[in-house]
């Protein structure tokens, strides 16, 4: 079971990668179609959610995923937000949010754990 999650990770976080360096040529060789305008943007964010995917599927913590897809998520999302580009009215609330949750979670993921011993 663990090789075979392992695979899987791999295969994901493979997969998110292209998708966020070349989605036009991944949703081509996936689907035999074009992209443009905000498609390349959404298949960059699930080539995002496919990279907190596969290290969520990563042996250890579940919780580094989450905080994967929400740093990176909220790092393209304030790209966007900065060059101008796709900027609806949720897209700067939606960066706080990914921005607060991500820090949130990287609290509770760098808190020492607390096992019960003293």
């Amino acid at each position: 079971m663990k090789k075979l999650l392992t695979l899987a990770a791999i295969g994901e976080t493979a997969t998110g990668l292209a998708l966020l360096i070349v989605p036009s040529l991944v949703v081509r060789l996936l689907f035999d179609a074009e992209i443009v305008g905000v498609g390349v943007v959404m298949s960059r964010l699930v080539g995002i959610a496919l990279i907190g995917l596969g290290v969520a599927c990563w042996p250890g913590p579940a919780l580094l995923g989450m905080l994967t897809y929400g740093a990176l998520a909220t790092l393209y999302l304030s790209y966007l937000g900065i060059r101008g580009d796709w900027v609806g009215p949720l897209l700067w609330p939606a960066v706080v949010l990914h921005a607060v949750l991500t820090f949130l979670l990287a609290r509770t993921w760098l808190k020492p754990q607390e096992d019960g011993s003293a």
